[in-house]
C-alpha cells in the first residue's frame, strides 16, 4: 500500500470533495429525522499539515491554503461556511495547521440523533481513527474493506443518509470497481445518496467510467468535474470529479454558485474548466 492520504490532505481535490460533502450533510439536516453517513475509505480522520508527508508535497498550499483566508463573494461564502467552520474548529489560533478528513467533517456537522460509520481497511489507520473517535457513541469505526461495506452495511437502519466512496485509486480497475460497487449498493438501498470521488489523470478512463455509469440504468446521476490545469504530458492529477447519486434538489443550484468561486481560487493553469452534467435524470 503506497498511498497515504497524509501526502495529499487539504489539496484542491479534498477541498471540492469536502465542500460537496458538507452541502449534502446540510441538506440531510433539514429534516428532524436521523440519518447515517457511511464513509467507506475513511483514512485517519485528521491530518497534520506540518508533518513530513504533507510538507514533502505541499499540496495543501494549493488547496485549503488558498481558501482559508480568501475573500469570497456573499452567496458562495454562505455555502462554504459549514466547511470552513469544520476546518477552523481544528485551528483555533488561525491559519491551517491541521486538516479534517471526511469522517471528522461529517461528524462535526452532525446533530445528536445522527450517526457515522467510518470504515477503514488498513490496521494502523483504523487504530488511529478509533482513537480519534474514542468515547463517541455516535460514531462507529470499522476495520473492513470499504468495497465490502457497500453490501454489508446497506441499508442503514435510519433509512436516510449518505454513502461517501473515496478509494485511493492506487490499484488497476478502481473505476470498474466503483461502478460495480455502486450498482450493488443501489440495488440494496435505491433511496440513499451516494457520492463517488474519482481522479482526473487518465482522460480516457474517466470517459469510459462516465459512459459505464450512463449505461448502469441508475436513474439520477449528477457529475461534478473540476480541473485545475489542462492535460499534463505525464500522468498527473489535473483535476477530480464526484458523481452524486440521488442528489438533493438544492445541490445543482448551490454548485453553480460554488464551483466558479472555488475555481477562481484553485486553478493553476488555463485552459481548465469546471463542469456540472447530468449523466441520468436531471
Amino acid at each position: 500500500m503506497n498511498y497515504r492520504h497524509a501526502y495529499h490532505a487539504g489539496n484542491f481535490a479534498d477541498v471540492v470533495k469536502h465542500v460537496v460533502l458538507c452541502r449534502l450533510v446540510e441538506y440531510l439536516k433539514q429534516k428532524d429525522k436521523a440519518f447515517r453517513v457511511i464513509d467507506t475509505h475513511a483514512g485517519i480522520g485528521r491530518y497534520d499539515l506540518s508533518s513530513t508527508e504533507a510538507q514533502k508535497t505541499g499540496e495543501w498550499q494549493g488547496g485549503i491554503g488558498r481558501l482559508v483566508d480568501a475573500e469570497i463573494s456573499t452567496p458562495a461564502a454562505a455555502l462554504l461556511a459549514p466547511y470552513l467552520e469544520a476546518v477552523r474548529s481544528l485551528n483555533p489560533e488561525g491559519g491551517v495547521k491541521k486538516y479534517p478528513g471526511s469522517p471528522l467533517i461529517a461528524r462535526h456537522l452532525m446533530r445528536k440523533q445522527d450517526r457515522l460509520s467510518a470504515i477503514e481497511l488498513h490496521r494502523q489507520d483504523a487504530a488511529r481513527l478509533r482513537a480519534l473517535f474514542q468515547g463517541d457513541f455516535q460514531t462507529r469505526v470499522i476495520e473492513l474493506d470499504g468495497w465490502l461495506a457497500l453490501g454489508a452495511h446497506l441499508p442503514p437502519k435510519e433509512k436516510r443518509g449518505l454513502v461517501l466512496v473515496d478509494p485511493p485509486f492506487e490499484e488497476e480497475g478502481e473505476f470498474a470497481r466503483l461502478v460495480d460497487g455502486l450498482q450493488k449498493a443501489h440495488k440494496r438501498w435505491p433511496g440513499g445518496i451516494y457520492a463517488l470521488w474519482y481522479p482526473v489523470k487518465d482522460r480516457k478512463a474517466v470517459a469510459a467510467f462516465r459512459k459505464a455509469l450512463v449505461q448502469s440504468g441508475i436513474p439520477k446521476l449528477l457529475d461534478i468535474g473540476f480541473e485545475i490545469r489542462p492535460p499534463s504530458p505525464e500522468p498527473s492529477l489535473d483535476g477530480s470529479g464526484m458523481v452524486v447519486v440521488n442528489p438533493p434538489f438544492t445541490l445543482e443550484g448551490e454548485l453553480r454558485t460554488l464551483l466558479p468561486a472555488l475555481h477562481r481560487l484553485l486553478v493553476v493553469e488555463q485552459p481548465a474548466h469546471w463542469t456540472l452534467e447530468w449523466l441520468a435524470g436531471g
